[in-house]
């Protein structure tokens, strides 16, 4: 049960802290200087994560990443579930409590209510075009924690380092085309606390959100699994 709870309080760090810088500095195409602030909030959270709980869960706090490594045997279904739940379950309590903070404290500068949630509007409301960025960016990000976890790789406690700048890398991308997901946990919670604060848009393409992460994730763990077969 340790490691399903270290995985809560990740995922509910990372949804605290990108999201909610998301929602003061916001990340509009005239205020670059948010794109960076957003996608080094959600960075630094996972490499503060990673020297935290790392050593407990692996700290995946993604179902995405848990999914990669199931698929490469690096854990049962027993706990791929109890991952997935954990991560689910943080990511909601961590869009709760921006919730109670910004709406009940009533931060004035906020600029994004809807809790830093994913959606389409940079891809100009297409489907199609956010699933196949969703899928390239989650794939580019766990073929990076796979490489940089494998016993051959040898990068030991950089790890977490390099994870943190590749989740970074991939946002200042992705950011202005979805919002940048890579993590159906991370999209879930936001997405559901904006529904119930009566601002439903994130829900109806949530979807997206959820399965090409996942599509995203499971590429790249084949990928790697061919790349590093001798």
């Amino acid at each position: 049960m340790k490691k399903y709870f270290a995985e809560f309080i990740g995922t509910m760090v990372l949804v605290t802290m990108g999201c909610g810088t998301a929602m003061l500095v916001g990340c509009s195409s005239q205020h670059g200087g948010g794109y960076v602030l957003t996608a080094l909030a959600f960075g630094l959270s996972i490499v503060a994560m990673a020297y935290s709980i790392g050593n407990i869960s692996g700290c995946h706090i993604n179902p995405a990443v848990s999914l990669a490594v199931l698929i490469n045997g690096g854990m049962k279904v027993k706990d791929f579930c109890g991952y997935v739940i954990a991560q689910i379950l943080g990511a909601f309590v961590g869009a709760g409590f921006l919730k109670f903070v910004f709406h009940y404290g009533k931060v004035k500068d906020m600029t994004n209510n809807a809790y830093g949630s994913n959606g389409l509007a940079g891809v100009h409301g297409s489907y199609l075009a956010a699933f196949l960025v969703e899928v390239a960016l989650t794939a580019i990000f766990v073929i990076a924690i796979l490489g940089v976890t494998s016993a051959k790789a040898g990068h030991g406690s950089f790890g977490g380092l390099v994870i943190g700048l590749t989740l970074t890398f991939v946002h200042i991308l992705g950011i202005g085309l979805t919002g940048t997901s890579v993590n159906p946990a991370r999209s879930i919670g936001p997405a559901i606390i904006s529904a119930i604060s009566h601002n439903s848009n994130p829900i109806n393409c949530l979807w997206v959100f959820i399965v090409a992460p996942l599509v995203g994730a499971a590429i790249a763990a084949v990928v790697y699994k061919f790349l590093e077969k001798e």
